[in-house]
């Protein structure tokens, strides 16, 4: 049997992993079937097992492309402001953009995975981790700088302002609702700032 190159491989597992997406979307995790996504990627089911041991790893890796395209969005956009409260503005609307681009992930990321008991020490979990360090990193770095009042705990405020951002844009998204992605992320980081900034 002749050799698959290297790019033809490459091409192959990003066919399953954008087959993937689109079935996970549409149908959920649960409900969504190999063989479906394997007919979406135009090949055979078995050899899916190739590149990906199971359901979970190929929804992992998905995932992971999801967090990857994020950080790679938003670690750039806070590199190019100075402060926390440009960066935390800079933040919030970016990571509203984000979740409202890609309202599908989202969802799934949101209603089926995050909850999950599978989710404790996969890969996605471990991504997420790192997105979330950018922000406890910004936190840090400004109580530092005496940019926030004393006592505020870094956790708790990430917690505060990815679950403000999530709720706005599954609000939107629930609603079909187009979302004021500048005008909403400015209220939110204002409504934090008040809190928390000296």
């Amino acid at each position: 049997m002749p050799a698959i190159s290297v790019k033809r491989m490459q091409d192959r597992s990003a066919a399953i992993l954008e087959a993937a997406q689109r079935i996970f979307v549409a149908r959920g995790y649960q409900a969504a079937a190999i063989a479906e996504i394997a007919r979406a990627a135009g090949i055979s089911d078995g050899l899916i097992y190739r590149y990906y041991e199971s359901k979970r790893q190929l929804l992992d890796a998905v995932l992971a492309a999801f967090f990857e395209r994020i950080l790679n969005v938003l670690e750039p956009a806070l590199a190019a402001e100075r402060g926390f409260s440009a960066k935390l503005r800079a933040l919030i609307r970016t990571h509203l953009q984000i979740l409202m681009a890609e309202p599908g992930l989202c969802r799934l990321f949101i209603a089926e995975v995050r909850g999950a008991a599978e989710f404790s020490d996969s890969e996605a979990q471990a991504m997420n981790r790192r997105y979330s360090k950018v922000f406890l990193d910004l936190i840090r770095d400004a109580q530092r700088a005496r940019e926030l009042r004393d006592g505020v705990e870094p956790a708790l405020l990430r917690d505060l302002v990815f679950g403000g951002v999530e709720h706005l844009a599954w609000r939107a998204m629930s609603a079909r609702a187009k979302a004021r992605i500048a005008a909403d992320a400015d209220l939110l980081a204002d409504l934090v700032l008040r809190g928390v900034a000296r």
